[in-house]
Parts: structure tokens; C-alpha cells; sequence
């Protein structure tokens, strides 16, 4: 997962690349591409894809973020909790949310998390993080392209509804300050 971050936040004119062949699966809001033959239900459409394509092609390169065994064992948590419930959303069923995850493996609260939930491979959650559907302000493309973070922490697994989730956590540094 860190590595298809690194080569999206490194190559983003490839990635825009990559976005233009995957526009060519779309018909209306249904999206079809290898591995998933039936088709994909979009919010947006080829609209986020272009929006995104837009935005890559204008996006300087960055460097990598690092892994963070702290930030991925936060991210490890919160798969763990939501994946057999069968529940989506950036907070536990106690009100935890990945602030708190960190500082309880001794992290701090400088961090920001990313969810995805269905896609099977690292290059589909990217993707999917990338264009963002039916996401207003495009929060989980800014946290991927965001210069200030250096190190992020990666989590997945099986879900109850959409047989697999990702968190991935990002910070600053590897401890989340």
C-alpha cells in the first residue's frame, strides 16, 4: 500500500496516465475495468476522474512517505474494529478516532487517516483515494498529496459488507507528532 502511495505521490503525470484508461471503462455512472466485470456504481461519474486527471497533471512530484509501524498498528485497530461489524466511518464504536488510536500505541494527535472500503488491490485503493468520488473538497486526494506528511502506517482486512477495508494513516513524523 506505502509503495502504490509512493509511485502515485512521485509519478503523478503517470497517474493521471492511468485515470485516462480507467475513464474508458465508465458508461453513465458504471464503471467496468479487469477484476471487476460487473461494473462499479460511481456518485460522479467521469466527472471526479477528470476533476482528478486535472488535478494530477498540474500536481509537482513528492517525495515518499515512510512506513510506520506505530501508524500502522492504529490503522490495524481500527480494521479490526470495524471489519467484522460490518460498520464504515472514521470513529469506533466507543467515539475512538485515529487521534486517539495513535496515542494509545504512544503516538501523538498530528496525523490524518484515509479509508477505503471494497477495493481489493493497493492500486484500486489508491485509485480510489485519488478520485475521491463523491467526496466534497477531495479530502483523502489532499492527505495523499500533502507535502507535510513523511510516514504512514497501513492496515487491512476482511469487512463484514465490503468483504475488505484499508486504513492508512498518515504523520508528520513516524510517532504521529
Amino acid at each position: 500500500m506505502i509503495a502504490e502511495i509512493n509511485f502515485a505521490r512521485a509519478n503523478p503525470k503517470t497517474y493521471a496516465r492511468r485515470l485516462r484508461e480507467y475513464r474508458k471503462g465508465f458508461e453513465g455512472r458504471i464503471v467496468r475495468y479487469p477484476g471487476n466485470p460487473d461494473g462499479l456504481r460511481t456518485s460522479e461519474g467521469v466527472a471526479a476522474v477528470d476533476e482528478a486527471i486535472r488535478f494530477l497533471e498540474h500536481q509537482k512530484p513528492l517525495g515518499p512517505v515512510e512506513p510506520s509501524r506505530l501508524l500502522a498498528r492504529a490503522a490495524a485497530d481500527h480494521v479490526a474494529e470495524q471489519g467484522p461489524r460490518g460498520v464504515t466511518g472514521h470513529a469506533s464504536r466507543t467515539g475512538e478516532r485515529v487521534a486517539d488510536r495513535v496515542r494509545r500505541h504512544g503516538g501523538g494527535s498530528y496525523v490524518a487517516e484515509n479509508i477505503t472500503y471494497g477495493p481489493p488491490s493497493a492500486m484500486e485503493v489508491v485509485r480510489q483515494l485519488i478520485v475521491d468520488d463523491g467526496v466534497k473538497g477531495r479530502g483523502h486526494r489532499r492527505v495523499v498529496y500533502s507535502p507535510e506528511f513523511h510516514f504512514a502506517g497501513a492496515g487491512c482486512g476482511g469487512h463484514k459488507v465490503y468483504r475488505r477495508m484499508c486504513v492508512i494513516v498518515f504523520g508528520r513524523t513516524a510517532e504521529g507528532h
